[in-house]
């Protein structure tokens, strides 16, 4: 969230790389702002799936069209099995899947899982301007320096607790909860 600047590259990426149609969205960038005169802030967040360590999605599925991979932990989605029912829609508290009216199911982020098994980056990752998006292995990011200031808690996301999203985020001093 620190150095991001609300430019909206990772969503176009991810809107063209997945060649979704109008209004459905895998990766959403959310504006805050608050303060007063002189002490303004304003911030960007630019969220996809979580792939939560507990996904709601999955658990509420009724014919099991969300699975959570063990292997590489990502939350996938078979669109054949999808029956459109938004359960999945309804269940996930960071409104991470997108209905798609044109074929009656629900998408959302794979994490570029075929761009990532080929060794390359996701499309958000690789569009962000201002280098503000990562992606890999949670483990990683936790031995970096500023890991004790990383978080999954923001004032404007549910509790983490939750689902367990393994996301971790800079936050801007005014978001955290």
């Amino acid at each position: 969230m620190t150095a991001c600047s609300g430019c909206r590259c990772c969503q176009v990426a991810c809107k063209e790389s997945h060649d979704l149609p109008v209004g459905v969205f895998y990766r959403k960038v959310s504006d805050f702002e608050g303060g007063a005169f002189p002490r303004v802030w304003a911030a960007s967040l630019s969220m996809g799936c979580n792939h939560c360590g507990n996904p709601q999605c999955v658990a509420n599925c009724p014919v099991a069209a969300q699975v959570k991979q063990a292997d590489t932990g990502l939350v996938l989605q078979d669109t054949e099995m999808c029956i459109g029912c938004k359960k999945c829609i309804a269940s996930c508290p960071y409104g991470a899947p997108s209905y798609n009216p044109e074929d009656d199911t629900v998408r959302k982020c794979d994490g570029c899982i075929a761009l990532t098994q080929a060794g390359f980056q996701p499309a958000c990752v690789a569009a962000c301007s201002t280098r503000a998006l990562k992606f890999g292995d949670r483990d990683q990011w936790e031995a970096l320096d500023v890991a004790p200031l990383l978080t999954s808690d923001l004032s404007c996301l549910p509790d983490s607790s939750i689902t367990y999203p393994n996301v971790l985020v800079l936050p801007k001093d005014e978001m955290r909860p």
